[in-house]
């Protein structure tokens, strides 16, 4: 897409979506976008938002507005970072690879996922940071130890250890498109991609060897069906704390941990000696019924009380949605399902234009809200929350 129409027609993440599906087969869209079951801890994720408004004192000044944070000893351009999301090479050649140039340029960080179609290492080669790696707690803890120490040597600056997923959620969109790990191209599926030219044509070379790149051994095959046969055994329900300190006792940089929303998990990660917390239902793919993820971020950062950055990760569409989640307690924000959105219309070019929606639409909210740095955003900056009954603003809508 020429960057004049990328700019005319990519003009929100909702429209990037929209593109998105476009350009797609239904189930590799489907599967990005969906959640689990009914997908009412999906929708609910964007529509907490709409249970706050921004309430500007203007005069304030804000001609000038520093959007960056200090994060880990670094400083990034804004609060907003790109979460982990497996198989985004299925969306783009090199998905992972051009995500982190993307966010390198724009002057953020990224997380890889482990289920990623490119290694760690090639990752790590294209020398964007700050980068963090996202691991698992597997029954193999051997497994858990050699991806642990292989984010180590190759200098990862934050491991992120991902707590909600040790069980596979019901992706009802997946069972109906036929799409599973790895995916099996039916006649339905090869008929969706031969009328999805674009997107077939790029990935005609790529689709025979998309595969699990960290999970490939020496000597072992790499096919795909059997990679995701081992992650599935590999994944260790009886996870618990313990596992979290064998972590911390291993992993000498900042140590993240993905999926909590419950005050009395956030609390006892501080003192477990945790470096950072990501509020997080896994994007609604997990748990239906869970809460929002901005619904429990109050609570979560008052537990905290300000000892460890806490993230949000969650139903962020807009620049608004990022100052609402710092005026709540948040450090930061990350982003999922946009990141594959992004690279489904234009590879590297689109993750940019993703980030560069977000900086443009925070920036100009605290423009016209009267912030001239992240440090001025706190909770008097918002109305007191509007219950659903009493919304005074219309929800988002959402198109399957």
């Amino acid at each position: 897409m020429p960057a004049l129409d990328l700019n005319r027609r990519g003009y929100s993440i909702d429209a990037m979506r929209l593109l998105a599906r476009g350009v797609l087969p239904r189930f590799a869209f489907d599967f990005a976008d969906g959640g689990a079951e009914d997908e009412w801890t999906l929708r609910r994720n964007e529509a907490a938002f709409d249970d706050f408004a921004i309430v500007p004192k203007p005069l304030n000044g804000a001609g000038e507005r520093d959007l960056s944070i200090s994060l880990f000893g670094r400083r990034i351009s804004m609060p907003l970072l790109v979460g982990p999301t497996g198989l985004a090479g299925l969306f783009w050649p090199r998905g992972e690879e051009c995500v982190a140039r993307a966010a390198a340029a724009a002057g953020t960080g990224f997380c890889l996922s482990h289920g990623s179609v490119c290694t760690l290492e090639d990752v790590a080669g294209v020398g964007a940071s700050p980068r963090w790696m996202q691991v698992f707690i597997y029954r193999d803890k051997e497994f858990t130890r050699e991806l642990t120490q292989r984010a180590q040597q190759a200098n990862y600056d934050a491991l992120v250890l991902t707590i909600d997923n040790q069980h596979l959620g019901k992706r009802e969109r997946d069972i109906r498109n036929g799409f599973g790990i790895p995916p099996r191209f039916g006649p339905v599926a090869l008929a969706e991609m031969s009328l999805k030219t674009g997107w077939f044509w790029r990935m005609r070379t790529e689709l025979p060897r998309i595969t699990f790149g960290n999970y490939v051994r020496p000597g072992e095959t790499s096919d795909m069906k059997t990679l995701a046969g081992r992650m599935a055994s590999l994944l260790d329900p009886a996870m618990s704390w313990t596992d979290v300190d064998a972590l911390r006792a291993l992993w000498r940089g900042p140590l993240i941990l993905k999926g909590i929303l419950h005050p009395d998990e956030a609390r006892e990660a501080v003192e477990r000696g945790v470096d950072g917390i990501i509020v997080s239902n896994h994007g609604g793919r997990q748990l239906d019924g869970a809460p929002g993820s901005l619904d429990m971020l109050p609570a979560v950062a008052q537990a905290v009380d300000g000892r460890i950055p806490v993230f949000l990760d969650g139903g962020v569409r807009r620049g608004a949605d990022i100052v609402k989640a710092i005026a709540l307690g948040a450090t930061a924000c990350l982003i999922g399902r946009p990141q594959l959105w992004g690279l489904a219309v234009a590879g590297e070019r689109g993750m940019a234009h993703v980030l560069d929606i977000y900086r443009r639409e925070m920036d100009r909210v605290m423009g016209l809200a009267g912030l001239r740095s992240v440090d001025e955003i706190g909770p008097d900056l918002l109305n007191p929350p509007a219950g659903p009954s009493a919304r005074s603003f219309p929800p988002r809508t959402f198109i399957k």
